[in-house]
């Protein structure tokens, strides 16, 4: 009888699931489900305002997910639930929640329901930025050894600053919580029947370093208020990818339909789950995740500090391995910024009357330009800057706009100021990277994108060809936590997608490139490094 395991990738918007074979890791059918409450920035279900830079969620659509999505691939399969040998799950990070002692969500009771801090802080929350900058400034004036494990800077988007933010603005929310959770280890609970803390968030996001969070002194010079919460609120009860999370409990069998008893793996951040299915599992190798914001994500055999890089964790996605982890924190948003709101309407008509969406359009025309040709450079920062800089408010930039400008010089701008960033990134990081593989809607969808970035970096790049990696990696993982096999290499090896397209660099091109780079590193200092800080001074205006 044929085996199947189950992968969810439960990203931004939606959550997406996948039946795969276990043999070769076929994709047999897929299901996507809608969160019903979306991402809540503007106000709560009850019609609450919500101050700006707020990105809430409800905890009641990934539930949803689960109900909807696994027995419909089942059924579009023609699986039984008992063909099932295992379950996995990725999720964005940090993506936090508080519960109460019962592990409910304080979001789910009712005398909460109009409390914003009672619901989930989505990865992008960025109303948490004056914490972070405060626990920056505290860390590095006592030197404290972790800190530079992450790159020098703790970003608005983890743990500890949303937490104490709670602390700050809901002591009632924070006082009535009994712990802090990643929203992928309170869905594994729901599914296993007991609580679990993963690795990878605890280590990438919660300044879980060396097998401990930061001492509890650090926590009382941040603030009084967060005494004693390593070993309470926070649970310092962490599992690797050493063996399942557990197994199918009653409600979590009830949430699938699925089997009792089933394996359930670890859960894994959504981009670092798809490493094992681009069968990335060796040093040295880079994959970038690209989507409404990009992922770059590395293996090294050694484990030190690297400046404006996220963090590293050793077995944090590969056993054995440090994986490196940066970011940029808009791509497809920018490039979707810009189409939503800077294309004239006849633009829309013809590519309406060419039956071509507007994207489409745009790099066709952009395609025929020369590198250069249009005059303009960007800064990629339309959602702040993750790496190498860390810092949410900073703002994007186009430079060189004249009365001549068109569309798809903007267009092919844009393109280009994301491909920058992705080499600040990469000269950033102090050991070799032999190969790049790329994932992502984006990176199928768009030629023109993937050559600019081949020529920007002066390297081959290779598109793979699955197109829910995340959830294929989770299903892998699933695989090694069923025993279906002995390890993640060799999982990956049989299941993993291969490279569908490469991309190779023109030559001409990236010596053209350097000279637009090194205009791009010089803006980048200048309003990133101190040189002028007038995108702060905006941001704090608005």
């Amino acid at each position: 009888m044929k085996t199947y395991t189950i992968g969810i990738d439960f990203g931004t918007l939606s959550g997406r699931c996948v039946l795969v074979d276990c043999e070769n890791g076929r994709e047999i059918a897929e299901a996507v489900c809608q969160y019903p409450h979306g991402v809540m920035d503007d106000c709560l279900p009850g019609g609450k305002k919500l101050p700006p830079l707020y990105a809430l969620q409800h905890p009641e659509d990934y539930l949803q997910v689960l109900r909807e999505t696994v027995p419909s691939v089942l059924k579009k399969a023609g699986v039984s639930a008992q063909q099932v040998a295992g379950v996995g799950i990725d999720f964005t990070a940090c993506t936090l929640l508080p519960v109460d002692k019962e592990g409910t969500p304080l979001c789910m009771l009712a005398q909460y329901a109009d409390e914003p801090h009672a619901y989930v802080k989505l990865w992008k929350h960025h109303a948490a930025q004056p914490e972070a900058d405060e626990l920056n400034e505290l860390a590095a004036k006592r030197k404290e050894p972790w800190l530079n494990a992450y790159g020098g800077r703790v970003s608005s988007e983890w743990a500890l600053p949303k937490i104490l933010q709670i602390l700050r603005e809901a002591p009632a929310i924070y006082h009535e919580t009994a712990r802090f959770m990643e929203a992928a280890d309170w869905l594994i609970s729901k599914l296993v029947g007991k609580e679990i803390h993963s690795l990878p968030f605890a280590g990438y996001k919660g300044l879980y370093h060396n097998n401990a969070y930061p001492a509890n002194d650090f926590m009382t010079a941040l603030d009084k208020g967060l005494d004693g919460i390593v070993g309470t609120k926070l649970s310092e009860n962490i599992i690797d990818f050493s063996g399942p999370a557990g197994k199918l409990c009653p409600e979590g069998a009830a949430l699938t339909g699925l089997t009792v008893g089933t394996p359930v793996a670890v859960p894994q951040i959504d981009a670092h789950a798809a490493m094992p299915a681009l069968q990335i599992t060796g040093a040295g190798e880079l994959m970038l995740i690209m989507g409404t914001s990009s992922c770059h994500i590395v293996n090294a055999e050694i484990a030190e500090n690297v400046k404006g890089i996220c963090g590293y964790v050793k077995n944090g996605v590969i056993p054995g391995l440090a994986t490196y982890e940066a970011g940029q924190a808009a791509v497809g948003d920018i490039f979707d910024w810009f189409v939503k709101n800077g294309v004239p309407a006849h633009y829309k008509e013809e590519a309406d009357n060419r039956g071509i969406n507007l994207h489409t359009l745009l790099t066709e025309k952009a395609e025929k330009q020369a590198v250069g040709e249009t005059g303009l450079i960007a800064l990629d920062w339309f959602n702040g800057n993750r790496s190498v800089l860390d810092d949410s408010q900073l703002s994007g930039m186009i430079l060189g706009l004249t009365l001549s400008t068109k569309p798809e010089d903007i267009y092919r701008a844009l393109l280009e100021a994301t491909a920058f960033g992705t080499r600040m990134i990469l000269d950033a990081l102090q050991f070799p990277v032999s190969t790049i593989k790329v994932a992502g809607g984006i990176a199928n969808k768009n030629g023109l994108l993937m050559q600019i970035y081949a020529d920007v970096l002066d390297r081959e790049i290779g598109v793979c060809q699955s197109t829910q990696a995340g959830a294929l990696g989770s299903a892998i993982y699933a695989a090694v936590a069923a025993g279906v096999y002995p390890d993640l290499q060799q999982a990956a090896k049989a299941m993993g997608t291969p490279v569908a397209k490469h991309y190779y660099p023109n030559k001409e091109n990236h010596k053209a490139y350097q000279k637009l780079y090194t205009e791009y590193v010089a803006l980048h200092d200048y309003f990133g490094r101190g040189g002028n800080d007038v995108m702060k001074r905006l941001f704090q205006n608005a």
